[in-house]
C-alpha cells in the first residue's frame, strides 16, 4: 500500500492521495473451480475485525435487546412505537455518518492518512441543495433516507407482530440462525449489483440515481444520500425476510447493514486510524472508483458480478465495459 508524496508520484496513482495496492482483488466466492477455504477466509476477514459488520451486528444485539418494543404493542400500528424506531433511527444514522464526518472531515483527526482522494467535501457549488455537498447529503440521507427505512421497518414489524411473516427462533434450528448472519451480507451485495445496474438505465438514472452521483468525491453522508425513488429500490434488499423465516435480529441487522454500511464505504477513507494505528475498517476503494469512473464497478468486492459481466475495473488502467 502506497501513500502519494512528493517523490512517489507515478502515472498510475498520481490521482489519488491514497490508494491499497493493486490490482484490487475480488472475493473468491464466485471462483472456478470453487475455493472453499479462500472463501472462508474471505468471510471470516470481515467478521473477525472491527468492521462496519460486526459495528451493525452489535447495533443489532443492543437495539433488540433494550430498545426493541413488545409484540403485543407493534401488532396495532401507534404514533408511539412508530416514533420510537424514526427516532432511534435517526440517532443511528447520525452517530455513524455524522461521526465518521465530525473525525474524518471537520475535525480531521487523522489528517489525510489512508484518505483515497485528495479533495474535500463541496462547498459554494449549485449542484447541492444549499450550495453545499454536506448538508445536502444530510437532507437526502435524512428527510427522505430514515423516512422510507422507517417505514419499511415499522411495516415488517407490524406485520410480524400480526404472524403474517415467517419467523425463527434460536432454538428452530441454531446452525441456521448463525448462519444467515454471514448470508445476509452477500445477499445485500448481489441484490445490490442487481438494482444498481437498473439504476444506471437512463431514464432511472436521470430521475433518481444521479442525484446520487452528483457525489464524485463522496463523503460520509454521502452513503444515502438518494432519490426517495431510488431508496425505495435500495432499501428493498430486506423483502427476503417476507419469505425467509427471520428472527426480529436478523431484520435488525440487515436494515442496518443497508443504512450503516454505506456511511463507512463512502467514508472516503480506507481506515480509521489512532495516531499511526488502523481501527476500524472504512472505506471502500471498488466503490470509490465507481463515483469517479460510473461505467464500472456496479456491485462489490463480496459478489464479484462486475467480473462476470465484465463491469470491473481494478484499480489499473480503464474499466472493461463503457
Amino acid at each position: 500500500m502506497r501513500e502519494n508524496t512528493s517523490d512517489q508520484k507515478t502515472e498510475k496513482n498520481k490521482s489519488w492521495n491514497w490508494h491499497p495496492d493493486l490490482p484490487l482483488q475480488l472475493s473468491p466466492i464466485l471462483s472456478w473451480p470453487p475455493r472453499p477455504l479462500a472463501t472462508l477466509k474471505w468471510v471470516a476477514g470481515y467478521w473477525l475485525v472491527i468492521s462496519s459488520v460486526t459495528i451493525e451486528f452489535l447495533f443489532a444485539c443492543a437495539v433488540f435487546t433494550l430498545f426493541q418494543p413488545e409484540a403485543s404493542v407493534m401488532a396495532t400500528l401507534a404514533p408511539g412505537w412508530i416514533f420510537q424506531i424514526w427516532v432511534r433511527n435517526m440517532i443511528l444514522i447520525t452517530l455513524i455518518a455524522g461521526g465518521l464526518h465530525l473525525w474524518l472531515y471537520r475535525y480531521q483527526l487523522q489528517g489525510n492518512k489512508r484518505k483515497y482522494d485528495h479533495r474535500g467535501q463541496a462547498k459554494n457549488n449549485g449542484k447541492f441543495l444549499f450550495r453545499d455537498q454536506v448538508r445536502d447529503n444530510m437532507f437526502w440521507s435524512l428527510a427522505s433516507g430514515v423516512t422510507i427505512w422507517t417505514v419499511l421497518e415499522v411495516g415488517y414489524f407490524w406485520a410480524a407482530a400480526n404472524g403474517y411473516m415467517p419467523g425463527l427462533e434460536l432454538r428452530q434450528n441454531p446452525i441456521w440462525f448463525a448462519a444467515f448472519f454471514v448470508i445476509i451480507p452477500i445477499w445485500s451485495s448481489f441484490h445490490f449489483y442487481l438494482i444498481h445496474r437498473l439504476l444506471h438505465w437512463q431514464p432511472l438514472y436521470k430521475l433518481a440515481h444521479g442525484l446520487h452521483h452528483r457525489n464524485i468525491n463522496v463523503g460520509p453522508w454521502s452513503g444515502i444520500s438518494m432519490h426517495p425513488v431510488e431508496h425505495l429500490l435500495y432499501f428493498s434488499s430486506v423483502m427476503i425476510h417476507v419469505v425467509v423465516p427471520s428472527h426480529p435480529l436478523h431484520v435488525l441487522f440487515h436494515f442496518y447493514q443497508e443504512a450503516l454500511n454505506p456511511p463507512f464505504t463512502h467514508s472516503g477513507f480506507e481506515q480509521v486510524m489512532l495516531g499511526e494505528n488502523p481501527r476500524i475498517a472504512a472505506g471502500d476503494f471498488f466503490h470509490q472508483l465507481h463515483h469517479r469512473h460510473i461505467n464500472c464497478n456496479y456491485g462489490t468486492r463480496e459478489m464479484p458480478w462486475d467480473r462476470v459481466f465484465n463491469s470491473y475495473h481494478d484499480g489499473n488502467g480503464i474499466a472493461r465495459n463503457k
